[in-house]
C-alpha cells in the first residue's frame, strides 16, 4: 500500500455539500452544535461510568466503550467537514484520507460488534440471572470488547490496503465530505471487481453476524418476558433493553441503506445524507437515548449534580 501505487495523486478534494454559500455558514453552525453536544455527551458518559460504583456492571462497561467508539468515528470525519464549510479549497492529503478512511472504518465496525455484546449481556441478565456474574464476567467483558476492536481494525485494514493500493489517473475529486470507500473506489482507474467485492463480503458478514446476534438475543429475551407473571417485571425487563433495541435499529438500518443497495449517482447524493445520520447525528443520539432512557444514569446524573452543588469554592 503505498502512494506511488497510486499514481501521481498527493491529495484529494472532498465535494462535500452542494449548497448555496450562504446555507453553509448555517450548516456549519448546526453540525458545531450536533459534533461538541456528541463529544459532551460520549465523554460525559464515560466520565459517569466510571466515577459511579453502582454502574461497574457489565451493561455500563459496554455502554462506557460504546461512548467511546462513538466519540471516536465521529471525531474522524465531523472536524474536516466543518473545517469544509469556511474553506474554498476543501482539499485532503493522500495520507490524511487514507488515516480518516482507517480511523472512521476501525470505530464504526466496532461500534456492531460491541452493540452485538450489549444485547448477549441482555441476554444473559435477562434468560439466565444466575449465572449472569459467571457468564458476564470481567474476563467475557474484555474479551467481548478485544473482539469488537480486533475485528473493527481488521475490517478496516483490509478496506483501507486494498483501497488505497489502487490507481487513480481519472479524478481526485470525492464526491462525499470525507474519506470513505464507495466515492474513492469511483475514483480509480483501476479494475475494482476484487474491492467492491471485499466491500459486500466484509461489510455483510459484519452487519449480518452482529444483527444475527442482536436478534436472536431479543427472540430470547421477548420470550423469556412474556413468560414472566408480573406485569412490573416484565417493565422492569423491557425498559432494560429499550434503549439498547432503539440505538440498534437506527443504527444497523442507516448503515444497512448506506452499503448494501446499487451504487448510482442518485444513490452517491443519498449516501451523503445517510453518512450524515449514522457519522455525525447517532454519536450525538446515543447518549441521549440511553441517559433519558436509563433510570441507574439518570440517578448518576442527579448525584453528580448534588455533589457540584454542594461543592463549596
Amino acid at each position: 500500500m503505498t502512494q506511488g501505487n497510486s499514481s501521481a495523486v498527493t491529495e484529494f478534494i472532498l465535494l462535500g455539500f452542494m449548497i448555496r454559500q450562504d446555507l453553509k455558514y448555517v450548516l456549519f453552525l448546526v453540525f458545531l452544535f450536533v459534533y461538541v453536544t456528541s463529544v459532551v455527551g460520549n465523554i460525559g458518559m464515560i466520565l459517569i461510568i466510571k466515577t459511579d460504583s453502582h454502574l461497574h456492571t457489565p451493561m455500563y462497561f459496554f455502554l462506557q466503550h460504546l461512548a467511546f467508539v462513538d466519540f471516536c468515528y465521529t471525531s474522524a470525519i465531523t472536524p474536516k467537514m466543518l473545517q469544509n464549510f469556511l474553506v474554498s479549497h476543501k482539499s485532503i492529503s493522500f495520507s490524511g484520507c487514507l488515516i480518516q478512511l482507517l480511523a472512521y472504518a476501525t470505530f464504526a465496525t466496532a461500534d456492531c460488534y460491541i452493540l452485538a455484546a450489549m444485547a448477549i449481556d441482555r441476554y444473559v441478565a435477562i434468560c439466565n440471572p444466575l449465572h449472569y456474574p459467571v457468564v458476564m464476567s470481567q474476563r467475557a467483558c474484555n474479551q467481548l470488547v478485544a473482539v469488537s476492536y480486533v475485528m473493527g481494525s481488521l475490517n478496516a485494514s483490509i478496506h483501507t490496503g486494498f483501497t488505497f493500493s489502487l490507481f487513480f489517473c481519472n479524478s481526485n475529486t470525492i464526491n462525499h465530505f470525507f474519506c470513505d470507500v464507495p466515492p474513492i473506489l469511483a475514483l480509480s482507474c483501476s479494475r475494482i471487481d476484487v474491492n467492491v467485492m471485499l466491500l459486500i463480503v466484509c461489510v455483510g458478514f459484519n452487519l449480518i453476524s452482529t444483527v444475527m446476534v442482536v436478534f436472536f438475543s431479543y427472540v430470547y429475551i421477548l420470550a423469556a418476558i412474556l413468560r414472566m407473571s408480573s406485569a412490573a417485571g416484565r417493565h422492569k425487563a423491557f425498559s432494560t433493553c429499550a434503549s439498547h433495541l432503539t440505538a440498534v435499529t437506527i443504527y444497523y438500518g442507516t448503515l444497512s441503506y448506506m452499503y448494501l443497495q446499487p451504487s448510482s449517482s442518485e444513490s452517491q447524493e443519498n449516501d451523503k445524507i445517510a453518512s450524515v445520520f449514522y457519522g455525525i447525528i447517532i454519536p450525538m443520539l446515543n447518549p441521549l437515548i440511553y441517559s433519558l432512557r436509563n433510570k441507574e444514569v439518570k440517578e448518576a446524573l442527579k448525584v453528580i449534580g448534588k455533589s457540584c452543588l454542594t461543592c463549596k469554592p
